[in-house]
């Protein structure tokens, strides 16, 4: 299926590895000129480099922070016109919530809220003027199943899905959309890491922190991050446009309740 795409620049952010990476490669298999970032020079132009060996477009690599005004700032300057933006970041560590501070309440917004809705500021007024725009936030299945572990990217990311309502009812008559991605369980390195963090909240094996994971999953398997990544590239895509201001679950037919 030709998504009607071809020839556009798209930001995916966070796209050196995971979930970032799988919606750039789906992105560049359909002609989009894609700025992949991350924070590792060596990492990036890796992933920049195999990414090119199947692009039909072109693959920029931008290494900078997205947390940071200076990072978006470089991205900006990379592809100031984008006519889609791909919002990605690392989670929030799991953890107690008497163990958040401050400290750690404000860097898990100013990362997952703040960092994206700044973005998407720079990016709309172009987008409306040229009547194309497709937003993509990759969230997490949190947002509307949260856990007492992952309060950090409950409140920061529910946060970010209610200011992107409000902005998708104001600029979808320009022909610009904005969703979120809510991944659940995808096999990548981020499985790993919660397994391992498991293994010391629960004072399990790595081995039964996997099976636990598989077992929480209504189709008894993770996610393949291909699967993924052409969803979000059918979200950008010219067939698209009537759709604006939805949670889109990825989660293996888990999610419990009906909206």
């Amino acid at each position: 299926m030709n998504l009607g795409i071809e020839g556009r620049t798209a930001i995916v952010c966070g796209s050196s590895q995971g979930l970032g990476l799988a919606c750039a490669r789906a992105l560049a298999l359909e002609g989009v000129n894609v700025i992949v970032n991350g924070r590792t020079q060596d990492k990036l132009d890796n992933s920049a480099d195999e990414l090119r060996k199947t692009a039909r477009g072109t693959v920029t690599a931008v290494a900078a922070d997205v947390t940071t005004a200076e990072g978006q700032a470089k991205l900006i300057a990379a592809c100031p016109s984008p006519d889609i933006l791909i919002n990605n970041n690392a989670g929030p560590a799991p953890g107690n919530f008497a163990d958040h501070d401050r400290d750690k309440w404000m860097t898990a917004i100013e990362a997952n809220m703040i960092a994206p809705l700044m973005l998407i500021r720079a990016v709309l007024p172009g987008m409306k003027e040229r009547k194309f725009g497709r937003i993509v936030n990759i969230t997490s299945a949190m947002v509307t199943t949260p856990r007492p572990h992952m309060t950090l990217s409950s409140g920061a990311r529910a946060g970010l899905s209610a200011a992107v309502k409000g902005i998708s009812l104001d600029v979808a008559r320009y022909n610009v959309t904005l969703n979120n991605l809510l991944p659940e369980r995808f096999d990548t390195d981020r499985q790993h890491q919660m397994a391992k963090a498991a293994m010391v909240r629960e004072s399990i094996t790595y081995e039964e922190a996997r099976a636990k994971q598989l077992e929480s999953i209504a189709a008894r398997r993770l996610g393949d991050p291909k699967e993924f990544g052409a969803t979000c590239a059918f979200i950008c895509s010219a067939f698209a446009g009537f759709m604006s201001g939805q949670n889109v679950h990825l989660d293996g037919g888990s999610y419990p309740a009906l909206i």
